[in-house]
């Protein structure tokens, strides 16, 4: 069964370390992509998500354009990080370990998400929604986002190990037999 993210109702948020002593939070605002999901057969989900690094959001316009530079995500260049899931591995009821090949400029390296399954609901206006939050590590040196500053106190300005935090609603596309298509319902 073909799903779509739905961005009103989905959130892509990340954490690092700011300073040794903080940690800074944010997001990327845009983002889309579909999913293969099939509630009987979890195991053979496929995921393939798109985000505009260009959303980056962290509450510091300042920040956020070094976030931008060619210190880090280079958005001139690399507009877009890609996630396409591997396999998934179920971990209990409504539970499972997410694998797969994140992009992020012109580097690509597998990561694990651990998923959990929200719930699905019919909406007043006959969509099926289905919910799924997932979080995640990764240390952004693996992708040659290696930009730092050492600090007069000892460490480092940024943290390497980045968390991951998703929540996401997917909208089921009804298939139209006639024309073998995919609709939004």
């Amino acid at each position: 069964m073909s799903w779509i993210i739905d961005p009103a109702h989905s959130h892509l948020q990340f954490t690092v370390r700011h300073m040794m002593i903080a940690k800074v939070r944010g997001t990327f605002d845009q983002f889309n992509g579909f999913i293969d999901y099939d509630p009987n057969n979890p195991a053979e989900t496929n995921v393939q998500v798109t985000v505009d690094v260009d959303s980056v959001y962290t509450r510091e316009d300042k920040r956020d354009a070094h976030l931008r530079s060619p210190d880090f995500f280079d958005v001139e260049s690399f507009p877009h990080m890609t996630f396409r899931s591997t396999r998934v591995e179920p971990a209990g009821e409504g539970q499972g370990m997410l694998y797969g090949d994140l992009t992020i400029k012109d580097k690509t390296n597998e990561i694990v998400l651990e998923v959990n399954y929200e719930g699905m609901a019919k909406s007043p206006w006959g969509t099926t929604s289905v919910g799924f939050s997932a979080s995640g590590k990764i240390n952004r040196k693996e992708w040659s986002l290696n930009w730092n500053q050492a600090l007069e106190t000892g460490g480092w300005l940024v943290g390497d190990e980045i968390k991951i935090d998703i929540e996401v609603e997917l909208v089921k596309q009804e298939e139209q037999e006639e024309e073998g298509t995919v609709a939004l319902a």
